[in-house]
């Protein structure tokens, strides 16, 4: 496919299982709280729509997230995800637990992180990638940088990689183009 690496195409092709970072992934990283307290989240409606995209084609996905915030559970349950998991510190070794769960290898599993502490399941996984306002040491160690910062199209980018690296691009597409 024109403007994907062929590497990460055949990586992201043998998706099966796909997780995603939410601060500065799913959104632009910056942290809002009100005079209350309460947190305030801004998602993408691209990238929303990208992982809709993403499960109707069979592959599961994932939120995987340092931080607790009830606006992510919110998110979630609008987007239909089941498979959200908050305050995770281990991320790696929860990646691990929820591909055994499913029978599948950690080559069929994916991520996207932005920062530091990503690096451990970022390098676990078959398939990684990450936005393109990421840390140095991420950007340099990932399948693939997204041409967008986070929270701003780079999950949607991610999601149509792997639609296409998976021949399903064409179908995903047909009930707009019908």
């Amino acid at each position: 496919m024109a403007g994907f690496a062929p590497a990460a195409m055949t990586r992201a092709a043998r998706i099966a299982l796909m997780g995603f970072d939410v601060d500065g992934v799913l959104t632009d990283g910056s942290l809002y709280f009100s005079s209350q307290g309460d947190e305030i989240k801004v998602f993408s409606s691209l990238d929303g729509h990208g992982l809709k995209m993403l499960q109707r084609a069979g592959v599961e996905v994932a939120i995987i997230s340092g931080r607790s915030s009830r606006a992510l559970e919110l998110r979630a349950q609008n987007l239909g995800i089941a498979a959200l998991h908050m305050g995770v510190e281990d991320k790696r070794g929860l990646i691990t637990e929820l591909a055994a769960q499913r029978g599948i290898e950690l080559a069929q599993a994916g991520y996207m992180g932005d920062d530091v502490v990503d690096l451990p399941i970022l390098r676990a996984c078959g398939f990684s990638a990450t936005v393109a306002d990421a840390h140095d040491e991420v950007r340099s160690r990932v399948d693939y940088v997204a041409s967008k910062g986070g929270g701003r199209g780079a999950v949607r980018e991610v999601c149509d990689l792997i639609l296409r690296a998976q021949g399903k691009w064409d179908a995903a597409m047909a009930e707009y183009l019908a």
